[in-house]
C-alpha cells in the first residue's frame, strides 16, 4: 500500500509545471483527492463480519460500463481577488513607524496566514458505479482521502496526506459515516508563509514561537431524493487537524517529518467525521420498458482551509527598536505594499495516480500573466456581450 502512494506522489511531482519565477511572490499548492479500487472490498468484508440480516447486504454490481469517461477533461478559472492577509499588513506596516505599539501591531498582524482551496467543479464519483440498493449504498466507494503539497522546485516545503481510517470502516456499515487518519506530514517553518508580510523577512524561532498549522476540511454535496426533494450544498462533514511545531520537533534539515507506520496510533489526530455522499435518485425504464430505480455515483465538493499562526519571543519584543530600524531600511521607498492577490486554479483527473489534482496558485495582482494562465492550461471564460451588442457587431461584418 505504501509503495502505491510513493509511486503516486512521484508521478504527481513530475506533472507540476515549472512556472514559479524566483523574483515573484507566488504561492502554489497541489491538492489531491485520493481514490482506491480496493476500499469497497474492505468495507464489504467488515459488513460480512458484522451483519447477518440479508436485507442489509450490499447490492450486486450495476451496469457494465464505468461512468468515468469525462474525468480526463481539465477545467479551471481565474478569480480577481484572494485574501491572503497581506491587505491587512499593508495598512499596518509603515515606513514611519515610531512607536512600540505600532511596531507590535505590525508584527502581530504578520503572525497569522490563511488560504482556502476548493474544488472547482463537483467531483463526480464518490462511488465507482450507480446502485439499485439505495442512496447510501457504500458498495463501490472509491473516495479515499485528501492530500496537499507545496513545492519549491524539487524541495518539499509542506505536505499532508490523510486517508480513510481503515480501523473504523465499521462506522460506514453501522452509521454511514467515515473518519480520516493522518499518514504523512512534512512542515518546514522556515519556508512557511510566516511572517505574513511582503517584506523580505524569514521565519525564525529566535523571533517567533508557538508555530501552529491548522487544517480544516469540509465535504458538501447536492443530491435528488426519490421523494422528489432537492438538497443543495449540504454539509456532510468536517475534519480538523491541529499541529503545533517547536524547534525540537525539526530534523537536521529544519523540517518536521512524520510518517505513520502501519497499525500505529497516529501522533496527530484528525478530529471529526463525515457522512458518506448520498447518491442522487433517478428513475428509468429498461429495454423491456420496465420501470426501475437507480441511484448515482455521488457528486461532492471539498473545501480546505490552511492556517498558519505563531507568537513573538520575549527577546524579539525587547529588541523592537533594532527591528523597526531594519524594517525601515528594507521597506520600498514608495511605501506601498501589494494588497490585492489573484488566484488561479485548475482541476483535473490523473489516470496514473487515480486521483483528482487541484492546482491553486496565488500571487500579487499583475504577477499572474496570460502566459502563466496558458502554461496551466486554463480555459479562462470570456465575458459575454449582450445580445444587442452581438447583433450590432454581426451587422457591421
Amino acid at each position: 500500500m505504501k509503495s502505491k502512494y510513493i509511486l503516486a506522489i512521484s508521478a504527481i511531482l513530475a506533472l507540476i509545471p515549472q512556472i514559479c519565477n524566483a523574483q515573484a511572490q507566488i504561492v502554489q499548492y497541489q491538492t489531491f483527492i485520493y481514490t482506491s479500487e480496493s476500499l469497497s472490498q474492505e468495507i464489504q468484508k467488515v459488513n460480512d463480519m458484522q451483519e447477518s440480516d440479508a436485507t442489509r447486504r450490499f447490492g450486486t454490481d450495476l451496469l457494465d460500463a464505468t461512468l468515468n469517461a469525462g474525468k480526463g477533461l481539465a477545467s479551471g478559472y481565474v478569480t480577481s481577488f484572494i485574501d491572503m492577509g497581506v491587505n491587512a499588513i499593508a495598512s499596518l506596516v509603515t515606513r514611519n513607524a515610531r512607536l512600540k505599539d505600532e511596531w507590535l501591531k505590525s508584527v502581530e498582524a504578520e503572525n497569522s496566514w490563511s488560504t482556502n482551496i476548493n474544488t472547482i467543479e463537483q467531483v463526480k464519483d464518490f462511488y465507482e458505479r450507480p446502485s439499485r440498493s439505495g442512496a447510501l449504498d457504500p458498495k463501490g466507494m472509491v473516495f479515499d482521502g485528501i492530500g496537499c503539497l507545496r513545492m519549491d522546485g524539487n524541495d518539499t516545503l509542506f505536505f499532508i496526506s490523510c486517508h480513510v481510517d481503515r480501523s473504523k470502516l465499521y462506522r460506514i456499515v453501522n452509521h454511514s459515516k467515515f473518519e480520516l487518519v493522518l499518514d504523512t506530514l512534512i512542515i518546514n517553518p522556515a519556508e512557511s508563509n510566516l511572517p505574513n508580510t511582503t517584506l523580505p523577512i524569514e521565519f525564525s524561532f529566535d523571533e517567533r514561537n508557538n508555530f501552529n498549522l491548522n487544517v480544516k476540511i469540509r465535504l458538501t454535496s447536492s443530491w435528488f431524493t426519490d421523494a422528489i426533494e432537492l438538497h443543495t450544498d449540504e454539509l456532510l462533514g468536517e475534519f480538523t487537524i491541529n499541529i503545533p511545531v517547536e524547534r525540537d520537533d525539526l530534523d537536521e534539515n529544519g523540517r518536521l517529518h512524520y510518517i505513520r507506520k502501519s497499525g500505529e496510533i497516529p501522533e496527530y489526530e484528525v478530529v471529526g467525521e463525515s457522512f458518506i455522499v448520498p447518491r442522487s435518485y433517478m428513475g428509468f425504464r429498461d429495454e423491456n420498458d420496465n420501470y426501475d430505480n437507480i441511484w448515482g455515483t455521488g457528486q461532492y465538493n471539498i473545501a480546505i482551509e490552511l492556517k498558519e499562526s505563531c507568537g513573538i519571543t520575549d527577546s524579539y519584543r525587547e529588541n523592537w527598536k533594532k527591528d523597526r530600524k531594519y524594517r525601515k531600511s528594507i521597506t520600498p521607498h514608495d511605501g506601498l505594499m501589494a494588497n490585492v492577490w489573484e488566484s488561479i486554479s485548475t482541476q483535473k483527473w490523473d489516470e496514473i495516480t487515480r486521483s483528482w489534482i487541484i492546482t491553486t496558485l496565488s500571487a500579487p495582482a499583475g504577477v499572474i500573466s496570460n502566459k502563466l494562465i496558458e502554461e496551466m492550461k486554463l480555459a479562462v471564460p470570456k465575458p459575454q456581450a449582450p445580445a444587442s451588442a452581438g447583433n450590432t457587431a454581426a451587422k457591421k461584418k
